[in-house]
């Protein structure tokens, strides 16, 4: 399998670029090396639009029309797959504020099971509705900077936000956990690791890594299920990202053959079964079929989901797509409240009758968690 990968709405770390508020990855996937067949083709393509590169923002609607049947015939002669990924930049930075100061392995104040279960994601929620857009800003700023009594001044004045708006949250547990939790973070600032120790750490946290990561889980997924064996990934290349890039792929290689669960039952697992062995390759984008060929995709698909003007013969390229198995991933607040409010409502309903033992033994787990947590509050004054 061979696997072109393209980006797009990229701000770095700047989150809040109103004009840019998400950042796309677009993945084309073949069982053909579509830099060697395909490339004849889309040296036609090229003649027929009069350009040296294929790059759809710069062509449009009216020249892309232009080679659209050629493309639709190319997907069924080549088979590609094109998976859409997105993240939204300010939900990304309320995300990494709830993992660093509610973890429970690092803030003693939380529950196991408000943490390491599916609450988990019921209390981000409720914790990302208390957020405005100058507490997101804050909350990054504070994540992004190396100056250790910068970064702790700004995280307690949001922790201190979301406590003067705590009573918003309509379930009593979740404001207790809430309370509990970012009076800790006030009180032990420096004992949750919030901000990055060096600027080496910025690309790391970035979103265009975390929206890289679920190409790299996508791509392997893909080829577990079709049992192939990933023999190239080509990532466009630009200078700012692509080291990092290349530093997540080889972590994720290292843990080849490895599952980890992220919690108990319901929760997610990373899995690297089958974890593609071969390093990404950088590559031009004037340099690679399949990237040119991935770039238009992205940038129909971008357009549709921006309800932007698109051209019916370039949208039923995308809708091709959908109906072969492509998919779309997003990582937004909004993507995981719809997530896990499916979960919880279909969870099995309870049985009449619990066996005593097993109720037992969860109530002394819950009550030892529970006396752990409250050993690490301090009364109010």
């Amino acid at each position: 399998m061979y696997c072109y990968i393209d980006e797009s709405g990229q701000t770095g770390l700047n989150l809040f670029d109103i004009t840019q508020p998400t950042l796309y990855y677009g993945a084309l996937s073949s069982l053909s090396d579509l830099d060697i067949v395909a490339e004849d083709a889309v040296k036609k393509l090229r003649a027929i639009l009069n350009v040296n590169r294929i790059h759809a923002s710069d062509l449009g609607n009216s020249e892309l029309v232009k080679i659209a049947p050629t493309l639709r015939q190319l997907a069924i002669d080549f088979d590609w797959v094109f998976d859409f990924h997105m993240v939204q930049k300010p939900d990304h930075a309320i995300i990494q504020f709830f993992d660093q100061t509610f973890d429970q392995g690092t803030n003693p104040a939380m529950s196991w099971t408000g943490y390491w279960t599916p609450l988990r994601y019921a209390l981000l929620i409720q914790v990302a509705i208390l957020f405005d857009d100058s507490m997101t800003k804050e909350a990054w700023e504070a994540r992004i900077t190396t100056n250790d009594q910068d970064a702790e001044s700004k995280l307690i004045n949001v922790c201190s936000s979301i406590l003067g708006k705590v009573n918003k949250v309509p379930d009593a547990r979740a404001r207790e956990l809430i309370t509990d939790s970012m009076n800790w973070v006030i009180k032990n600032p420096s004992e949750v690791g919030y901000n990055i120790s060096s600027k080496a750490e910025l690309h790391q946290i970035s979103p265009n890594l975390v929206g890289f990561q679920s190409v790299l889980h996508k791509i392997a997924t893909r080829s577990r299920a079709n049992d192939t064996q990933v023999s190239n990934i080509i990532v466009d290349q630009q200078q700012q990202f692509n080291k990092a890039q290349e530093w997540i792929h080889d972590l994720y290689r290292r843990l080849n053959n490895q599952v980890f669960s992220l919690g108990a039952v319901g929760m997610p697992t990373m899995n690297f079964e089958k974890f593609p062995a071969v390093p990404i390759v950088c590559t031009p984008g004037d340099k690679s079929a399949g990237l040119e060929l991935v770039d238009v995709y992205l940038w129909i698909m971008k357009r549709i989901v921006e309800n932007k003007t698109i051209a019916p013969e370039l949208e039923v390229l995308c809708q091709d797509q959908t109906e072969k198995g492509g998919t779309i991933d997003v990582i937004s607040l909004h993507s995981i409240n719809d997530r896990w409010l499916e979960y919880f409502a279909n969870l099995p309903v309870p049985p009449d009758s619990f066996n005593p033992e097993e109720v037992k033994a969860n109530s002394d787990f819950f009550q030892k968690d529970e006396d752990r947590r409250k050993s690490h509050i301090e009364p109010d004054n």
